[in-house]
């Protein structure tokens, strides 16, 4: 009977002692099967781009020309292109730039996006006003067409053309973050903070952008494929990576023009490419499930 009884206290106090958004988020996640699976996928990738070339007896740009669009074989896993240069190596290289590009174009989207619409949110009437319409402006302008311009007009610089992609990836994280913070701002907290005479920016900066943080982690990793896909377009136009430097998009791009005789050049490239993507989306897709509280309660 004691021992019936301890179990019973031990079991009220596990329950009262409760959980964090963040460790509810992390088990519904670790039961996501598909959203691991990208998560296990996408780690290799990395290390493969980033952690490969120092294990290569290549580099991306050795040129041996008695090997010219050789096919895979044991000295070259994955053949040669059009110069004799390791393929497998130029992947690598291409995954460092792509992902790098994805990663660096999303923290700018991500810096311009939540100030900007954490900043309209709370500001609501005319300057939020305001602000939203700018943002519709930039909206109705074709994206590819902006980068363009951008890079026509700074230069093919690897450095602006992770800016370029980031300022056009911006406008709908600044719509996420201003919707959140219309209803965050209501709440009874922020009231609180009002009310103790906090100043705007400490506001802002302490209570609002915190607070927007699952839905801003979600759409982060969202973004993360979706600049890989514009750097890969870019590069398939001419405009983004320039050789001897290689991306995945530029590597696919070469591998397009010799598909008929050489379709390795263009079979691994784009092998490595949609993986990448897909892994991304099943894991932007798992942790958009575990932050949402709706699904969590399902």
């Amino acid at each position: 009977m004691g021992a019936l009884i301890d179990n019973t206290a031990n079991e009220a106090l596990t329950l009262e002692s409760g959980t964090s958004l963040w460790k509810d988020a992390w088990y519904h996640f670790t039961r996501n099967r598909l959203a691991l699976l990208g998560g296990c996928i996408f780690l290799v990738v990395f290390l493969f781009s980033f952690a490969g070339p120092w294990l290569s007896p290549y580099s991306y740009n050795d040129q041996d020309l008695s090997l010219v669009s050789q096919p895979p074989s044991k000295a070259h896993w994955m053949g040669t292109d059009n110069l004799g240069r390791d393929l497998c190596t130029r992947i690598m290289y291409g995954g460092r730039v792509s992902i790098g590009v994805g990663f660096a174009a999303t923290a700018v989207s991500l810096l311009i996006g939540v100030l900007y619409g954490t900043v309209s949110g709370y500001a609501g009437g005319k300057t939020d006003a305001l602000m939203m319409r700018i943002v519709d402006i930039l909206y109705a302008l074709p994206f590819t067409i902006f980068v363009i311009l951008l890079m026509v007009i700074f230069g093919r610089n690897i450095v602006l053309l992770f800016l370029a992609i980031g300022a056009v990836e911006w406008l709908t994280m600044a719509r996420i973050v201003r919707g959140q913070v219309l209803s965050l701002k209501k709440l009874e907290f922020i009231e609180a903070a009002v009310a103790l005479g906090l100043s705007r920016n400490r506001i802002i900066l302490r209570h609002l952008i915190p607070n927007v943080l699952g839905p801003v982690i979600v759409y982060a990793t969202l973004t993360v494929p979706s600049a890989m896909l514009l750097e890969a377009v870019l590069s398939f136009l001419g405009l983004g990576v320039q050789p001897p430097m290689s991306s995945w998009g530029l590597l696919i791009k070469d591998g397009s023009e010799m598909m008929e005789v050489y379709p390795w050049l263009l079979i691994f490239p784009a092998f490595f490419f949609s993986v990448t993507l897909f892994a991304l989306n099943f894991l932007g897709d798992g942790l958009r499930d575990a932050l949402d509280p709706q699904s969590a309660q399902d």
